[in-house]
């Protein structure tokens, strides 16, 4: 078979057979482990796929890799959390399937980078109650005082298990793709190299306008000022 560029085939037989029957001492919650690499192309460009199992709560989570990045510096990546509604659907609700679409566009330009596809739906909270916040939304409540009123953080996610995953697939330092500066420091406090930051902004549009307005002011999220309009909202006046 003609093996697309990318990671050679080595270097996939290497990482199967370190992860085979890996298991961290210590934490398991962000023990993960690759369980299989395939070839994804798509229209974005050729990737691979690598599936990683994670040992203590036994969730899949997928590296989109494009290039080879193993052993390589200043890697361009995205981690993207999981979102349905959002990535599947084509919910107006959030800017969830435009950053991932902006994200394999950009990477699959590069020379290697790499897609983290995160299982951590709703911020962290799950799928069942993110629809539960939708409702609240849907009565007047923003994005953090719904996660709030049902008795959750406003961002639940954790990246541990994230910066294992790079670890993994023997990624040395990134360029990282993203808005949330809590991210960074996340994945610095557990011993990424973050060389620089890649902004990640799409235009907003009437149904989440107040959404990334709330996104920018209560959770520090770095989306430029000239696109957000503060006074601006959804066509039924609530934040989603």
């Amino acid at each position: 078979m003609d093996w697309p560029m990318g990671l050679p085939p080595e270097i996939v037989g290497h990482l199967l057979e370190e992860n085979r029957t890996h298991r961290c001492p210590g934490d398991p919650d962000t023990c993960v482990r690759i369980t299989g690499i395939a070839e994804l192309p798509s229209r974005f460009g050729d990737f691979q796929i690598v599936a990683f199992r994670n040992v203590g709560d036994a969730k899949d989570h997928a590296a989109i890799v494009h290039g080879n990045p193993f052993e390589q510096e200043r890697v361009p990546v995205r981690l993207h959390s999981e979102c349905l509604t959002g990535d599947a659907l084509g919910s107006l609700r959030c800017d969830c399937r435009e950053q991932l679409i902006s994200s394999l566009e950009r990477i699959g330009q590069c020379e290697a980078g790499v897609v983290l596809y995160l299982r951590q739906e709703g911020r962290g909270i799950g799928f069942a109650n993110k629809i539960r916040a939708y409702q609240l939304q849907d009565q007047g409540f923003d994005t953090v005082e719904a996660n709030e009123a049902l008795g959750f953080r406003p961002d639940e996610r954790e990246y541990g298990f994230a910066a294992h995953m790079l670890g993994s697939l023997h990624v040395r330092s990134i360029e990282i793709m993203t808005n949330n500066p809590a991210k960074i420091e996340d994945l610095r406090r557990h011993g990424v190299r973050i060389e620089g930051r890649i902004p990640i902004v799409m235009a907003p549009q009437a149904h989440d306008q107040a959404y990334l307005e709330t996104k920018r002011r209560k959770l520090g999220h770095l989306l430029d000022v000239e696109q957000i309009d503060p006074a601006a909202a959804p066509t039924n006046g609530v934040d989603r």
